[in-house]
């Protein structure tokens, strides 16, 4: 499944009488300046399984209209995309998809005013937020991307399992996503720890309050399936970043470790789908002024109330085992695994 092939080279330094080092930047700061580095690489990850995930959904919708098999009332012999549970696959990679690739361009654009702002205090708001959404980008953005590839091959039936679709190609090159540039379990464990319980969860409450807005204009455009999908998730989150700090007020070490993966899960679904109403409510505004395209105006309004609808109830579930906790996580004594 792994990789195959590993076109790298080794760099021999000294071998004919030493090399000379220059230290570059302040001494014993290596890490920190690691990590600026690491961070730049944490988001482009995501951004690949935003692309991987595009290519398995592009190829998933080109077999679907073109393999006949089956029967819809009133016709025989059609394209296997008019039945209801193959549209439902191509419509959870869509909005996954599109979700994902909300978030990261919403990341990148803070990215882009935190380093570019003259204003200090802005500055520092921004970069907040990019430090809170880096993880969510190569977390969620890479573990969607397997559900997405998985999708895929499902559409294809018997023939994604098969080479000469490619199909397959598409997983396991999303395979290694969620391991590259830190585990996702190491991000999920950044996100609870640096992210949100170091400064109180003064940046994921700011987060929760920025989104409100959205919350808004949707209600004020008539979107209400999305308003009210978003208006549970954002309580979801918000819920669950105070079940957070009460568990390391209590400082029981396990409980961040033992769910972080479902709080990453949690914000990360919540905030693409909030990013999917905004882009909802830009698509109504043009709609109703006649103006743009029609077509991609109005896919983007039904891919929205998709995921309102299939997608965002998820964050009930993440929230229920983030309440959880630690204790089942952990009580299985070694010797019985």
């Amino acid at each position: 499944m792994g990789i195959h092939a590993s076109p790298t080279c080794t760099l021999a330094f000294g071998d004919n009488g030493g090399a000379v080092g220059y230290l570059i930047g302040e001494e014993n700061q290596g890490l920190v300046y690691m990590f600026a580095m690491m961070n730049e690489a944490r988001l482009a990850v995501g951004l690949q399984g935003v692309a991987v995930s595009e290519r398995a959904y592009q190829q998933a919708v080109a077999f679907a209209k073109e393999r006949i098999q089956g029967a819809i009332p009133g016709k025989n012999g059609v394209a296997i995309i008019h039945h209801p549970d193959v549209r439902r696959m191509l419509m959870q990679m869509r909005a996954l998809t599109e979700g994902a690739r909300a978030m990261a361009y919403s990341a990148l654009a803070h990215e882009d005013r935190a380093h570019k702002l003259e204003d200090q205090e802005q500055s520092r708001y921004h970069q907040r937020r990019v430090d809170l959404l880096t993880p969510l980008v190569k977390g969620w953005c890479t573990e969607i991307s397997l559900e997405v590839a998985s999708l895929g091959i499902q559409v294809h039936g018997g023939m994604g399992y098969v080479e000469e679709t490619g199909a397959a190609q598409h997983l396991r090159d999303a395979r290694i996503l969620p391991i590259y540039e830190g585990t996702n379990g190491i991000q999920a464990m950044d996100l609870v720890g640096r992210k949100i319980a170091r400064d109180q969860g003064l940046g994921a409450m700011e987060l929760i309050k920025d989104l409100h807005p959205v919350l808004r204009e949707s209600g004020d455009a008539g979107l209400t399936v999305i308003a009210e999908s978003l208006s549970a998730s954002l309580a979801d989150l918000k819920e669950s970043v105070e079940v957070l700090l009460s568990s390391a007020a209590d400082e029981n070490w396990a409980a961040p470790g033992a769910v972080a993966h479902n709080m990453l899960m949690l914000m990360g679904t919540c905030v693409a789908g909030a990013m999917l109403a905004k882009s909802a409510v830009a698509a109504s505004k043009l709609q109703k002024a006649d103006s743009g395209n029609p077509l991609f105006n109005s896919s983007k309004l039904t891919t929205a109330n998709f995921f309102a609808e299939h997608v965002l109830p998820r964050t009930a579930s993440y929230l229920a085992a983030v309440k959880a906790g630690s204790d089942s996580v952990m009580a299985l004594d070694i010797d019985a695994f």
